[in-house]
């Protein structure tokens, strides 16, 4: 009686302990492209519903058909940058923010439908050779160069048409940063694995102290309701973002295997995956994708900190993941719970976010250099940063003429940096002499 009273307080905690973490996860983007996008309180909370809902759902599903591990999907970084770049250009074509999401609604459904046939072809292994570490750390740095501008912006208060920083707001962002940043430096057990839910927090009530309350956050909302199918209206089929979408799936394979590797590290203490794993989780997270274009939310990818979380805290087990998951499904059918989570002022949720994205350049520094830096890969990258950055910093006024077909495609810096790494590193082969070491 003791011990089943004893397991099943072990499970409660661990439960509770993994809902934490993918609540702590999910709760920033939607705040970000509610401020890219503009949305009032009340479309925000409809997006933050969505999000948990679909977080939820898809965390479920690979963990009982995908690759079954407890690996949680959250809200991809990559997706931000393509909702970044897809407001601004659907605002040079005259679109309103309405259409530019109808037109990101057929983005993620278009590649969802690309993940799903990868899987169920078994393209996925056989695109698994692309994935160097060349290319998987150039990824990674262009993402963090790429989103770093969005996070500021918001943490200074300065997107859209406010223009002057504001003082009080940016203090208290960046007071946010550097207490997540520290916690998950020095933080110890749950310090540092709370780190973002924990600097959240304190951001939120010290911006409800010294600047007040929003009072837009005093909307009504239903006490129970269901996730709104297609919120942003149905989808646009727009030519131009097919190119994006099956370039965006390929890539986001390498997200997949990089997840199940360090997961499995973490359960079984070996770094391991079968292509049948690989294949599996690429076309259950294209239905995830499929999933998340209906319902108007922001795509999901497996998290590979979720890794991290499981060494910290020992939880080796895949049933309390499935429950917090369903816990978070649960949620988000009670809209004054979810409405009051997504008070959350946007210059603290940037701040936040932006903190967890020094661990991820770190991570794809030392993927760089987890090879050696020869004259071949030092081309490459040179080639590729300065065109993929450059891109970056290009007004764009200067991609309005081109055709819609690669508008989108050519303005987008982390797109085209990645795309001419992979490119570059397939065309230019290693010589026989450079591979044996002989000089």
């Amino acid at each position: 009686m003791n011990s089943s009273h004893l397991s099943l307080s072990k499970t409660g905690l661990e439960t509770l302990q993994w809902f934490i973490f993918l609540l702590a996860s999910s709760v920033a983007l939607p705040i970000v492209i509610g401020s890219i996008y503009e949305m009032n309180f009340t479309e925000v909370a409809g997006l933050m519903q969505r999000t948990f809902f679909i977080v939820g759902v898809a965390s479920l599903l690979q963990g009982l058909l995908g690759h079954r591990l407890p690996i949680m999907e959250g809200p991809a970084g990559l997706w931000i940058s393509i909702f970044s770049v897809m407001a601004v250009t659907g605002s040079q074509q005259g679109m309103s923010n309405g259409e530019t999401l109808q037109s990101v609604e057929t983005a993620m459904l278009l590649t969802g439908g690309f993940l799903f046939l990868f899987g169920v072809f078994h393209l996925a292994e056989k695109l698994l050779p692309l994935f160097t570490p060349l290319v998987t750390g150039s990824f990674l740095f262009l993402l963090t160069i790429q989103l770093s501008g969005t996070f500021l912006e918001g943490m200074l208060g300065i997107q859209q048409e406010i223009e002057a920083i504001h003082g009080t707001e940016a203090i208290l962002a960046f007071l946010t940063f550097f207490i997540v940043l520290g916690l998950s430096i020095f933080g110890r057990g749950w310090l540092g694995n709370y780190a973002v839910l924990i600097g959240i927090v304190l951001g939120w009530l010290s911006y409800r102290l010294f600047v007040g309350n929003d009072s837009a956050q005093t909307a009504d909302v239903a006490g129970f309701a269901l996730p709104e199918w297609f919120a942003w209206g149905t989808p646009n089929m727009d030519w131009s973002v097919i190119p994006i979408a099956f370039i965006t799936a390929v890539i986001l394979l390498s997200n997949v295997v990089a997840s199940v590797v360090a997961t499995s590290q973490s359960v079984y203490g070996k770094a391991a995956y079968s292509s049948k794993q690989i294949n599996r989780g690429s076309a259950v997270l294209g239905v995830n994708h499929g999933l998340v274009g209906m319902f108007s939310a922001i795509a999901n990818v497996p998290l590979a900190t979720s890794a991290g979380f499981i060494k910290m805290t020992g939880q080796t087990r895949k049933q309390p993941f499935l429950y917090a998951s369903g816990l978070l499904i649960l949620v988000a059918f009670f809209p004054p719970l979810v409405a009051w989570i997504s008070g959350i002022p946007a210059p603290i949720a940037n701040a936040a976010i932006l903190a967890t994205f020094v661990q991820l350049m770190g991570l794809g520094l030392s993927n760089i250099v987890s090879e050696p830096l020869d004259s071949r890969r030092l081309t490459i990258i040179g080639v590729s940063y300065l065109f993929g950055i450059g891109c970056m910093f290009l007004p764009m006024e200067v991609f309005a003429e081109l055709p819609l077909l690669i508008q989108n495609l050519a303005s987008n810096g982390l797109l085209v940096g990645t795309i001419l790494v992979i490119i570059l590193e397939q065309c230019w082969r290693e010589s026989r002499e450079e591979t044996s070491g002989v000089k």
